[in-house]
């Protein structure tokens, strides 16, 4: 048990994360860190805290860049020579047709999942907090002043 203690301690987790690991109480495992002259100082604590929070923040980044590559690639889609959709037929059936447009439904369904991820993406870039948010907004801004120049298809 003192070495399966020791060798959490050295991943960085703390008392209470070993105790429930474990199935130990936090008493328990303050003796045995302390006999094995391991501490649980605040210090290690933090070391752990900022590594998730960087982990969180490349994760969030990662999200962003897909969300980004989402939005791009509905706009392509609006911005295409032809629309691939499904079309129904004769009795129901479904089959994918190549239209020269895009049809009005279709077109306000993509300009809502742009908007949409757009959003998310400036929303999550915004906890970060620093430069990239105000690109973010320019972006939006940007994207939204392109989206609005679409013609709707209904007049």
């Amino acid at each position: 048990m003192r070495a399966r203690v020791a060798a959490l301690h050295a991943q960085g987790k703390g008392r209470n994360a070993i105790a429930a690991e474990l199935g130990l109480g936090n008493s328990t495992v303050t003796r045995i860190a302390k006999a094995l002259g391991l501490d649980f100082s605040r210090a290690q604590t933090a070391v752990a805290v900022a590594a998730r929070v960087r982990t969180l923040k490349e994760r969030r980044a990662e999200i962003v860049s897909r969300l980004y590559t989402r939005a791009e690639s509905n706009l392509d889609r609006l911005e295409a020579d032809t629309f691939r959709t499904l079309v129904r037929g004769e009795g129901g059936a479904e089959h994918v047709d190549e239209l020269d447009f895009v049809p009005p439904e279709h077109e306000r369904a993509l300009v809502a999942t742009i908007g949409t991820a757009l959003t998310a993406a400036a929303k999550l870039e915004l906890q970060d907090g620093d430069q990239k948010a105000d690109d973010a907004k320019s972006l939006l801004r940007n994207l939204g002043a392109a989206l609005q120049a679409i013609p709707d298809g209904d007049e």
